[in-house]
């Protein structure tokens, strides 16, 4: 599907009110009257893109709240997002109507087979089980390097990384890191079965033609370094590591309240 607008991002004929990523709707399938629409009719849910098919027609995606796999949905994978017409979907009156002034991603990236890479992995789980502010989505990217290049740009104004990041220092160790987005390298293409933050950026900035979001990085001092070429896979994270998995909750909770707040 195409988008709908240059952005793809807004439709104006939804009963009157605009519809965009973010805005919160209540269902109203009409078209097909199936077990499924049965079960969604008048569930609250929020919209993640608009598209438009080779006919003309507007399609609404929508992921519904209260959904644990919500993040799926917004990374179009089937199951958790589902499509409607304009006609079907009821936008909430008032301000919850309304998208968040602020979205936040909160990507955990890094392989679950290489020890200590694993914790951003296991950062983001132990973050989703968390109550989150709203605009404010939580997704474990693991080693899908192209996936996370092109969710960055699905509207979101800060994107944070939680990766396991050497820097010399005790192992455990929490930090947060700006990269300098202009130094990034001209070109870079995620390696299939690898997460290498660097190329994933460069990559999004290419895909975004040169505009990207804040990024911000919560590393964690690894205790335990691979770099792949190991012959056997090592799963579990060493003893620190696991320790930080814990105090990043807070941690990055409070990373996300200062962003928001300087947003206000």
């Amino acid at each position: 599907m195409n988008g709908v607008s240059d952005d793809a991002s807004e439709v104006s004929d939804v009963r009157g009110a605009a519809c965009r990523p973010g805005t919160r709707v209540r269902l109203r399938p009409s078209r097909r009257a199936d077990i499924m629409d049965l079960a969604l009719d008048g569930r609250i849910a929020e919209v993640a893109a608009v598209e438009e098919d080779f006919e003309g027609q507007v399609h609404i995606a929508v992921v519904l709240e209260g959904d644990p796999g919500r993040d799926l949905g917004s990374a179009s994978q089937i199951g958790h997002r589902f499509f409607f017409a304009p006609d079907e979907l009821e936008p909430l009156d008032g301000p919850a109507a309304e998208p968040p002034g602020h979205r936040v991603l909160v990507a955990g990236v890094g392989n679950m087979f290489m020890a200590d890479d694993g914790f951003g992995p296991e950062a983001a789980a132990a973050l989703a089980r968390r109550p989150l502010a709203d605009g404010v989505h939580v997704a474990d990217f693991g080693i899908r390097g192209m996936d996370l290049a092109y969710r960055m740009h699905d509207g979101y104004d800060t994107v944070v990384l939680l990766d396991a990041t050497p820097h010399g220092q005790q192992a455990g160790t929490l930090s947060v890191i700006e990269p300098d987005l202009a130094a990034l390298p001209g070109d870079g293409v995620p390696e299939a079965h690898a997460m290498d933050p660097v190329k994933v950026l460069a990559l999004a900035r290419r895909l975004g033609e040169g505009e990207l979001p804040r990024v911000l990085v919560v590393g964690c001092e690894p205790e335990v370094r691979m770099n792949g070429d190991e012959p056997d896979v090592v799963v579990g994270l060493s003893e620190p590591v696991r320790e930080a998995v814990e105090r990043s909750v807070p941690f990055v909770e409070s990373l996300i309240a200062d962003i928001l707040a300087e947003r206000r």
